[in-house]
C-alpha cells in the first residue's frame, strides 16, 4: 500500500471519505482537537493515529470522546506510541527537535528569571525525547553525570521515568515482545550526561573540518543546505530593477559518499579531493567523447550509441556507465558549490587566521602575534568573529586579564563594532562557576601547517587558495570523552542503573552515549568520531539538546544578561 498524498496536519483540507489516513503527529492540544474536528467532520473512511511520543490518558479520552459524538468509533482503527520524539542526522548523532526548539535551548534553561515550574517543564520535555530514544535503541542505559547542574536534573528523570516503566513488567517498554530493537539488549550502554555550562569556548570555537565549517558559515539545518545563486556579476541597466537572488537548495545524505568519506577532513583537504573527483570525471567524460568521435558518432543522441553491437563493447560499456557518471556530475558540482562558498567566507574573514589562533589559546601554546592586533585589524573577520576569539581567550585564560587590560580589550572591540554583552555574561558565569581557579582542560589540541595540498594552491585548481594556510588538525579528543578517561575526575560523577535496587554493578562499556543538556555542535561530534576511530571495538554516539552554530550560541548568550540561576544547581 502506497502513500498518494502527504497533507500538513492543519492545512484545510478537503473530505475524501473513502480513502483510510494514517496521522504522524505530536499529542499536543492543538493537534488532539484539530483530530477531533476530523472526525466530526468525516474527512477521512478510516483513521490510524499515530504519536510521536506517548499520548496521555486523559487526550485519549478526548479523542474517545469526539468519536462517539461523531459516530466514528469504528472508524478509529488503529493508535500507536511510536516513541520517536527525536531526530537522528547521522548513524552516530542525533538531537531531540528542530522545531519549537527554543523552549529547551540554552538561554531557555539559564534564563535569570526562570521558575521551578518552567525548569521543571523543560527538563520533562528533554527526559520525554530521552526515554523515546532509548525506546527505540532497545536498550537501558548506565547513566553517569556530574552533580550540581542540568544534567543531574535530566538524569534523575530519566532514571526515575525508566524504572517505573521497568517496574511494570507486563507493559515494560524494554522487555519480551515489546522491545523494538531486540538485538541491542545485551549490550547496555554508558549515557553520559554534560551541561553546556561546563565548556563554554568550544561552541564559539572557529573550526576547520567541512561539516562543521558548511554549519559555521552558511544556512545548514538537518542535513540541508541553502545558499543563495543567480545573483550574477553584471551589474543591472541603469534604472532597473536588480536582478533577484534565488535560493538553492542541497541535500548532504549517507547516499553521498563523497561527504561521507569527507566530512570531518580538514577543508583543504577537501578542496584538494573536490579538485581530484572533477580531473577523474573530466577524463571519464573525454574518453566516451574520443570513443564517439572514433565510431563516427559525434553529435549522436545516446539512444543510437546505446543500441550499437558487440564489437563496440568499449563503447557500449562507457554509455552504461553514463547515468554513474552524470550522478557523479552532479555531486561534483554539489561539493563545488557548497566548498567555494565556505572557502569565500574563509578568505574574506580570514576564518584560518582564527582557527591557528583559537586552537593555540586552547592548548596554552606561544601566540606569535598579539591579540589586540587582531581585533583592532579591520580586515581581519567580522566584529562577531572578534568577539568569539575574545570570549576563547577570555574562557580559557588561568588568570583572567588585569581591569586596564580589560578595558583596553573592551575600547578595541567597541571601535571594532562588537556588541559587549555576551562579554557580560561570560565574565559573571565565569565568576560564578569558578572558572577563574579551575580553567577547563582542552587538552593538547594544536596545528600544525603540512604540505598534503600543494596542488590545491595551483592556480589552475577550482579552488585559488592563496593566502588560506594549509592547517591540519591534531586528533584531540572533546572534553566529556576524555573526562571518562580520567577515573578521578569522575568519581564524583553519579551513578544511576534503572535496573538495579540500591547499589551498583560494573559492566564492560563497549558502546557509550554523550549527550549535551544545553546545546551542542558539530566540533564536538567530530571529536568524538576521530576519537572513537582509535578505539577499536568502541562505538560513541553524540546527541543534544539542540544543535547551534557560534552566531546562534551567542545570540542565546547575548539574551541572558545574568549567569545561571543558583537553583540549577542545587542537589537532585
Amino acid at each position: 500500500m502506497g502513500i498518494t498524498l502527504h497533507l500538513l496536519l492543519h492545512s484545510d483540507r478537503d473530505p475524501i471519505p473513502d480513502v483510510p489516513a494514517i496521522y504522524f503527529i505530536m499529542p499536543t492540544e492543538e493537534n488532539i482537537d484539530r483530530i477531533c474536528q476530523d472526525l466530526r467532520n468525516q474527512l477521512y473512511e478510516v483513521y490510524y493515529l499515530n504519536f510521536i511520543s506517548a499520548i496521555s490518558r486523559s487526550k485519549l479520552e478526548d479523542i474517545a470522546s469526539a468519536a462517539l459524538a461523531a459516530n466514528a468509533v469504528t472508524q478509529v482503527t488503529k493508535v500507536f506510541d511510536q516513541y520517536l520524539n527525536f531526530i537522528t542526522l547521522e548513524d552516530d548523532m542525533f538531537i531531540l527537535c528542530h522545531q519549537n526548539k527554543e523552549l529547551i535551548s540554552y538561554h531557555a534553561i539559564n534564563r535569570p528569571d526562570i521558575q521551578d515550574t518552567d525548569m521543571e517543564a523543560i527538563m520533562d520535555t528533554v527526559v520525554d525525547s530521552l526515554f523515546c530514544f532509548f525506546v527505540t535503541l532497545g536498550a537501558v542505559p548506565i547513566i553517569r553525570c556530574p552533580r550540581g547542574n542540568a544534567a543531574e536534573m535530566v538524569a534523575a528523570k530519566l532514571d526515575k521515568k525508566l524504572r517505573e516503566n521497568l517496574r511494570d513488567a507486563r507493559n515494560s517498554l524494554f522487555t519480551g515482545d515489546n522491545m523494538a530493537a531486540g538485538q541491542f539488549s545485551f549490550q547496555r550502554p554508558l549515557f553520559v550526561l554534560a551541561d553546556r555550562n561546563m565548556d563554554m569556548a568550544t561552541p564559539l570555537h572557529h573550526t576547520w573540518t567541512y561539516q562543521a565549517l558548511i554549519h559555521d558559515v552558511l544556512d545548514f539545518h538537518l542535513n540541508r543546505v541553502m545558499m543563495e545563486e543567480g545573483a550574477g556579476a553584471e551589474p543591472s541597466p541603469a534604472g532597473a530593477r536588480p536582478k533577484k537572488k534565488s535560493r538553492k537548495t542541497y541535500d548532504l545524505t549517507a547516499a553521498d559518499r563523497f561527504w561521507q568519506k569527507h566530512k570531518g577532513s580538514p577543508f583543504p583537504e577537501v578542496a584538494e579531493s573536490v579538485q581530484e573527483e572533477l580531473d577523474t570525471y573530466r577524463a571519464q567524460e573525454d574518453e566516451v567523447k574520443r570513443l564517439k568521435s572514433i565510431m563516427g558518432l559525434e553529435g549522436e543522441d545516446e539512444g543510437a550509441i546505446s543500441m550499437l553491437s558487440d564489437n563496440t563493447a568499449k563503447l557500449t560499456s562507457a554509455v552504461s556507465s553514463l547515468p554513474e557518471l552524470l550522478e557523479k556530475k552532479r555531486l561534483i558540482d554539489l561539493h563545488t558549490n557548497v566548498a567555494t562558498a565556505v572557502l569565500d567566507h574563509i578568505k574574506s574573514r580570514k576564518l584560518d587566521v582564527y582557527f591557528e589562533y583559537e586552537e593555540k589559546l586552547m592548548s596554552k601554546s606561544t601566540l606569535d602575534k598579539s591579540l589586540l592586533d587582531i581585533i583592532s585589524d579591520p580586515d581581519a573577520g567580522t566584529p562577531e568573529d572578534k568577539m568569539r576569539l575574545f570570549l576563547i581567550y577570555y574562557i580559557t585564560a588561568q588568570q583572567a586579564p588585569s581591569e586596564s587590560d580589560l578595558e583596553q580589550y573592551k575600547k578595541a572591540l567597541l571601535d571594532a563594532g562588537c556588541d559587549l554583552s555576551p562579554l557580560n555574561y561570560i565574565k559573571q558565569w565565569k565568576a560564578f562557576t569558578k572558572m577563574a581557579t579551575t580553567p577547563a582542560n582542552y587538552g593538547n589540541s594544536g596545528v600544525k601547517p603540512m604540505g598534503l595540498f600543494s596542488r590545491v594552491m595551483n592556480t589552475g585548481s577550482q579552488f585559488v587558495m592563496e593566502g588560506v594556510k594549509n592547517l591540519v588538525l591534531k586528533q584531540h579528543v572533546s572534553k566529556k570523552t576524555s573526562r571518562s578517561k580520567n577515573q578521578s575526575e569522575t568519581d564524583d560523577y553519579r551513578y544511576f542503573d534503572p535496573k538495579m535496587l540500591r547499589g551498583s554493578e560494573r559492566y564492560d562499556i563497549t558502546s557509550a552515549i554523550v549527550f549535551v543538556v544545553g546545546g551542542g555542535n558539530y566540533i564536538e561530534y567530530q571529536n568524538l568520531v576521530d576519537y572513537t576511530k582509535s578505539k577499536q571495538g568502541k562505538k560513541v554516539v553524540y546527541g543534544c539538546s539542540e544543535l547551534f552554530n557560534a552566531a546562534q550560541f551567542i545570540k542565546q548568550v547575548r539574551r541572558n544578561t545574568c549567569p545561571p540561576v543558583p537553583h540549577l544547581l542545587r542537589t537532585v
